[in-house]
């Protein structure tokens, strides 16, 4: 299984817009994203220069992506 890289909040925020997921609103530090075809899926990213690998792997989760597919989006 390969390594989460260090990401910043606006790369994960791009990743997510692969799969359909748009900012809807900040709140302080933090990007709440919804779905475009299912808004009542949401997320919430932290807008940081570095998310910790707990907090990448709850979004992952969340967004219903294996980390393997994540990885598969990120390149």
């Amino acid at each position: 299984m390969p390594k989460l890289p260090v990401l910043s909040g606006i790369k994960v925020v791009k990743i997510l817009a692969k799969m359909g997921y748009e900012v809807d609103h900040q709140t302080g530090s933090h990007m709440i994203l919804r779905h475009k075809e299912e808004p009542h899926r949401r997320l919430t990213v932290p807008n940081h220069d570095e998310i910790a690998k707990g907090t990448l792997l709850a979004i992952i989760k969340q967004s219903g992506l294996t980390r393997e597919q994540f990885m598969d989006l990120l390149k």
